[in-house]
Parts: structure tokens; sequence; C-alpha cells
């Protein structure tokens, strides 16, 4: 299977401090891919160098087979950031057929009706966004980000504030994309959610990877510990 993405010996410094050390790893066409860490462990630099939104001090960062450029229309990304933007002034389904138009929806307020139907919004379409709970911007912003079928998907921190019941939704959400072919960066804080839905993961700490490969992989080369214990050991340990 060819690659999506692919690092090689990424390094990234601001000013003394080094937050990227010599990092490579791929993510493959198809695949939902974990990017793990603590919060500081240089996940989101990753990503933002990957869009190149950062110019990465050294090594390169390619999205099919070379740098990224958000005109480049053969390689469409959907990109959920942990910080939310959207209009908080404007109506929901205005909001989204605005940014259906802009993406060349044929149709976005067909998709945009079928989507909130799908995620029990439906009642909210007519709403102020700033009326909306934070989970229920969430789901907003989340089909805003797949509504045009991305090649790419990189979901930051996706269900964070989500109770079981929408965290399940949107897994669900996930695995549809992931069975039509979209490849799937998800970075996520919940162990379980890896463990059902990611083919292979990569757990960084202080910018350099301490495991890397498939889970199956990852769990034998930890002594078949879950993935919450080899997270807490890495970081419960000591740096090399």
């Amino acid at each position: 299977m060819s690659n999506i993405v692919e690092v090689k010996n990424f390094k990234m410094k601001f000013g003394d401090k080094t937050v990227i050390r010599d990092l490579s790893f791929d993510v493959k066409k198809g695949e939902i891919f974990g990017l793990l860490g603590a919060n500081g462990s240089g996940k989101t630099t990753t990503i933002r160098a990957l869009l190149g939104l950062y110019e990465p001090t050294a090594g390169e960062l390619l999205v099919d087979g070379k740098k990224y450029d958000a005109e480049d229309t053969d390689v469409v990304i959907g990109y959920l950031p942990e910080e939310r933007g959207l209009y908080r002034k404007e109506k929901v389904i205005d909001t989204m057929v605005y940014f259906g138009e802009l993406k060349g929806l044929k149709n976005p307020l067909e998709w945009s009706l079928k989507y909130l139907k799908r995620v029990d919004l439906l009642d909210k379409a007519d709403e102020k966004l700033e009326k909306l709970s934070g989970g229920q911007q969430q789901k907003v912003q989340l089909g805003i980000t797949i509504m045009n079928n991305p090649k790419l998907l990189i979901l930051d921190e996706p269900t964070k504030g989500f109770d079981p019941m929408n965290r399940r939704l949107l897994m669900e959400i996930i695995d549809e994309l992931y069975q039509k072919g979209t490849a799937v960066i998800l970075i996520t804080h919940y162990m379980d959610e890896v463990e059902k839905l990611c083919d292979r993961a990569l757990l960084l700490k202080d910018g350099k990877a301490k495991a890397y490969g498939t889970i199956k992989d990852i769990k034998k080369e930890f002594n078949n510990k879950s993935l919450d214990q080899i997270f807490i050991d890495i970081y419960g340990g000591k740096d090399e």
C-alpha cells in the first residue's frame, strides 16, 4: 500500500528550543493512523508543518509524494483542529452551505440537511452557532471538514467534550470514511478509540518517537500491555 503522508528526518526548532527531533514516519493510503502523545509532545507542530503552516528546520514532510499546497486540488485534505473556528453569529445551515459552496459541492443544502439529521441536529439548523453547546458545534465543524470527501482527514481531539453516545456516533462516521478509502490521522487521548479504530500508531514524547507500528506490534514490544498502560509507562519513565 502506498503512502499518503511521508515524514522524513523532520526537525523543528523555535529559537533555542527543539520541539521535534529527527522524526520519521509514514501514513498509508486508506488507513487510520493514531498520532499520540501528551500535550506538548509535538503532535500539533508536526501537523502544522505537514500542512505548510510551519517551515521545518530540517527534513521533508510530503502529502501524496510532494510538499503540500492548499491550491493543489489533486490532494483534498480535511483538517479539524483542536481550536474551533466557526462563525458563531451565523445560522448553522447558512454556515454549512457557505463552506459547501466554497468546497464545490453540487448541492450543499441537501448535503448539509442530510448530515444534520444524521447527527441529530436538524432541529438546530436555523439556530445561531453561538446558541449551540460545544459538542453540537463540534459536530457542525466535523460536517464542514468531511463534506468534500477528503483524501486525507486529520482530526485533532475530535471527541473532546463528547458524551459516550456522541463519541460512538463520531467513531462510526470516521469508520464509514475509512471504508470509502479516506486516510485518517487521529489525534486523541482516548486509547480505546485508538484500539478500536487505528491500524497503526505513533506515540511521541518530547518530539521523539517512543512507539511506532501496528497496534499489535506496539503491544508486543511492550509485553502485550494495554495502550493505556504503555502510555503511562512511557510518560512515567525517565527520558533516555
